[in-house]
């Protein structure tokens, strides 16, 4: 398809029903960034083969839609039908998740000799040893999980996350709550009567020094924590 407009095609009971859109509108709508029917139409047609430019008939539009309203239709096409992404929408959505699943390797990942996160680009070369091909449209962590599977004939490395105990002394507690969340799930959490916090949190094993080094300097260091079995 041309980079200035693209299909979208559903197919129901045998009929082929077709649209014309800009590509990079259409595919901000497919993945949950909304938009408006008319501004992601480039024609104000329903067709059952764009390319021949033959058009659906209304009785046809009506059998399967219950409608013969353009935008009503164009709209249930755009919802349900699948997107024929260009070219360079291909390489930037695999681009995009990429990153993903390196972030996610990185952050949930250590290596398992020395208990530390693999860095982001120690994942990046090691990925591109293996052979995976990522699917643009597929969950980033889904996909990660299967990368990790297969990394592990090169790169020693292990899935596991952290339940830390902590404690932050009363005068700091309140700033630091809200970062505490940032770095994974609170399982357990106190407020004490002098009004320190006392909570237990799980992590992945990857943000455990990051979290050690944030935790740090927003207590001056007086915060208590405690990896737990």
């Amino acid at each position: 398809m041309s980079g200035k407009f693209t299909l979208i095609r559903l197919s129901i009971a045998g009929e082929n029903f077709e649209i014309v859109v800009k590509p990079d509108r259409a595919l901000d709508y497919k993945l949950g960034k909304g938009g408006d029917i008319r501004g992601i139409l480039i024609v104000d047609t329903i067709f059952s083969d764009a390319k021949k430019g033959m058009k659906a008939s209304s009785e046809k539009l009506i059998k399967t839609f219950k409608t013969e309203d353009v935008y009503a239709v164009a709209e249930a096409i755009l919802k349900r039908g699948e997107l024929q992404i260009t070219a360079e929408q291909r390489r930037r959505l695999i681009e995009d998740k990429r990153k993903q699943i390196i972030a996610f390797i990185a952050r949930n990942c250590i290596d398992p000799r020395t208990n530390l996160p693999h860095p982001p680009l120690r994942v990046e070369q090691a990925m591109s040893q293996i052979r995976f091909s990522i699917d643009p449209f597929r969950d980033a962590e889904a996909q990660a999980k299967d990368v990790i599977e297969k990394l592990r004939s090169i790169l020693p490395i292990k899935f596991e996350s952290l339940r830390i105990a902590v404690k932050i002394p009363a005068e700091h507690a309140v700033k630091v709550y809200g970062a505490l969340k940032g770095f994974g799930t609170i399982k357990q959490e106190e407020w004490q009567k002098d009004g320190s916090w006392v909570g237990i949190i799980e992590m992945p094993a990857g943000v455990h020094a990051s979290f050690l080094e944030k935790l740090g300097n927003l207590t001056q260091g007086t915060m208590q924590t405690k990896i737990l079995k």
